[in-house]
């Protein structure tokens, strides 16, 4: 199913998926390659997105450091964390293998105003590995009208997981190029979605429009 891509995100905040539906989708990807965007960050939406034998998580709307920390004890067994033993696929390849196996990667989206003031703090969070720019809610939230305001607050993010030591993604903007993204210095981008891919698919071939 997977092609060069390194990895797939499921996405439970905006997509149509239900829990048995991407219980399935991470068995076909493979759970290495596999991430789960979940619905929120609160615990119990964490620790239903890793049952699913994810390799890891992505956590929306995070504005702080201390929203970081909550989603990263979400996100780990206890003692250490918060997060409950379980879910099937977890359970039928060997829970204790499971849970010695080490903790998911923790992805922390920034998407708003708030989140930008306070990437520094959020990127040197322990147990962060990655920060993720969510492109259209930080638009909404910055209100802004050109490139210029959301490159900004895009660089001073790179910034912020520069100093930590911690890779940065991006969901790439529309109109924009992956590999621009790349060429910026992010080191994780989308290259694709499936409402986008389908909508190309229904492109007039002649003038490109949908």
């Amino acid at each position: 199913m997977m092609s060069s891509a390194d990895f797939a995100v499921i996405d439970l905040q905006h997509g149509l998926w239900d829990r048995l539906s991407a219980h399935n989708a991470v068995g076909l990807i493979g759970g290495s390659r596999a991430l789960i965007r979940s619905a929120n960050g609160d615990d119990a939406a964490i620790s239903q997105a890793l049952d699913t034998g994810a390799a890891g998580v992505i956590v929306p709307m995070i504005e702080t450091a201390a929203q970081a920390a909550a989603a990263v004890l979400a996100a780990g067994f206890m003692p250490a964390g918060r997060r409950s033993a379980g879910g099937v696929r977890p359970i039928v390849n060997g829970l204790g293998n499971y849970v010695r196996s080490g903790r998911p990667v923790i992805g922390i989206m920034i998407e708003s105003r708030t989140g930008v003031e306070n990437a520094e703090a959020i990127a040197a969070v322990d147990g962060v590995d990655f920060i993720f720019i969510g492109s259209g809610d930080l638009r909404l939230s910055l209100a802004a009208t050109d490139d210029a305001a959301f490159d900004r607050a895009c660089d001073a993010i790179l910034v912020a997981c520069r100093g930590a030591g911690k890779p940065c993604g991006i969901f790439t903007p529309a109109g924009r190029s992956w590999r621009e993204m790349i060429e910026r210095g992010f080191s994780i981008v989308t290259t694709a979605d499936d409402i986008g891919a389908v909508m190309a698919g229904f492109a007039d071939p002649a003038t490109g429009e949908q």
